[in-house]
């Protein structure tokens, strides 16, 4: 409760400090401060949260558990990076930098939200507290026209995607008499499941797969992705993609686990065509940028692995795979964003002129791509083996092993750029001795999460 609290209030300096203060440096910098506060606030509630007791608000709308504290504080360890790494990068969009802090800060509330709900109603306010700031940030780029069509799009397909999500809430609403979790799974089981309650589900589904950019509702991301902004992309592919996906998992897991069997093979046939469309279409592009747009709806695809298997494992998953996930992609979009050019060109002989960030560079691209040694192999080796260990998916591990096997293609596609061709790319900004010692230190991050997994899997 108090990391809502907070995140809300400090949301709320950032719009004063975008008023009172000029330097943007300034605003930068008080940005990483209230994030690291903000990280404080959520260690300070997971030390003194009872394990054994969830805390329950506001008339049970709210349950604050461990799984939910520590996926908190991974979010927000994942914003600090952020902040660090590319804040820098959010001072060129425009000139409303305390405005754009403001809104993410904002957004993490929502995914608060979303971490703690216990009622639908709960968890419609939290997917609208994330999403309408994404919207504003997708358009902050005043000058470009892409930014506004990305802001569009974004938006329309947004409206769209909500008034599914409350159809489907209304749906499960009128079979089961309540929004309550609990409440819901109660009056859901095999024997007087109707026709209402799975048509609501499949609504939830289609509804929660456009905010997580599942296929085939993944059609708006390529161009949102593409036209915001490079600093806020990597935001909305990292800490929004995990916060809807834990969302997803808290509704999947707490209300409608009794009556898996009725909508698996659903789930099963979406995660197949987002692990396909996501990993091939990737091979085809010629921008980074949009290459790593498909790559989000890839890693989307190995993500809901963790709903399908429903078991022990998977909740160790969920938490593994967004820390390496979000940790490992804002690291590359911190490259890319030094760049001029997003083609492939753009980083022909980027080793030769700047070695560490072609090095560190290719670290994040080997966790990306699940090379060993790194949080991305850990990351899906845990996904996989959770649903092996649920036993009735088998030919999807198999069929994801072999899409993990085409996206090495293409994130060494980059890295055989940066390494084996010659050119000249041109940089956007200099790259900084603060800049080089943050890139590294993520880096030991991607590469500790990969050797010692068990720091997180052992919370559960």
């Amino acid at each position: 409760m108090n990391a809502i609290i907070a995140s809300t209030v400090f949301g709320v300096i950032m719009m004063f400090s975008g008023i009172l203060v000029d330097n943007k440096k300034t605003v930068t910098s008080l940005a990483v401060v209230l994030f690291l506060a903000l990280l404080g606030v959520n260690g300070f509630e997971l030390a003194t949260a009872d394990p054994k007791s969830p805390q329950v608000l506001f008339n049970n709308m709210l349950k604050i558990d461990k799984m939910s504290l520590w996926f908190n504080t991974i979010i927000t360890a994942s914003c600090l990076i952020y902040a660090l790494l590319i804040g820098k990068e959010v001072r060129k969009v425009g000139s409303h930098v305390g405005e754009y802090f403001a809104l993410m800060f904002f957004i993490v509330c929502g995914l608060y939200l979303l971490s703690t709900y216990n009622t639908l109603l709960m968890m419609f306010l939290g997917i609208e507290i994330m999403s309408i700031p994404q919207y504003i940030l997708a358009g902050s780029d005043k000058k470009n026209l892409k930014s506004s069509e990305a802001s569009l799009k974004y938006f329309l397909m947004g409206a769209f995607s909500t008034g599914i999500l409350l159809m489907g809430i209304t749906l499960l609403f009128g079979a089961t008499h309540s929004f309550y979790i609990s409440d819901i799974a109660g009056m859901l089981n095999n024997e007087n499941l109707n026709p209402m309650a799975l048509t609501g589900i499949l609504f939830l589904i289609v509804a929660m797969g456009f905010k997580m950019s599942a296929a085939p509702m993944h059609t708006w991301t390529p161009d949102v992705y593409d036209g915001s902004p490079t600093a806020f992309t990597a935001f909305m592919a990292t800490v929004g993609k995990a916060g809807a996906f834990f969302a997803f998992m808290r509704l999947f897991y707490g209300a409608l686990g009794t009556i898996s069997s009725h909508w698996t093979m659903v789930l099963a046939i979406v995660t197949a065509l987002t692990l396909l469309i996501g990993n091939v279409t990737a091979v085809f592009q010629q921008s980074v940028k949009r290459m790593l747009a498909y790559s989000s709806i890839a890693q989307a695809g190995f993500m809901l692995f963790a709903i399908l298997a429903m078991n022990a494992m998977a909740i160790q998953a969920v938490l593994l795979y967004s820390l390496a996930y979000c940790v490992a992609t804002i690291g590359v979009f911190a490259v890319v964003v030094k760049l001029k050019d997003y083609t492939y060109d753009g980083f022909n002989g980027l080793a030769k002129k700047e070695p560490l960030l072609a090095f560190v560079a290719t670290i994040f691209l080997f966790s990306l791509a699940g090379i060993p040694l790194t949080g991305g192999f850990m990351a899906k080796y845990y996904v996989l083996a959770a649903l092996t260990k649920q036993g009735n998916l088998l030919w999807l591990v198999i069929f994801a092993l072999l899409m993990a096997a085409i996206s090495v293609y293409y994130y060494f596609r980059v890295i055989v750029s940066m390494y084996f061709k010659t050119g000249e790319p041109e940089l956007s900004s200099e790259v900084t001795v603060t800049d080089k010692i943050l890139l590294v230190g993520t880096s030991l991050v991607v590469i500790a999460i990969g050797i010692f997994p068990q720091f997180i899997t052992d919370i559960f």
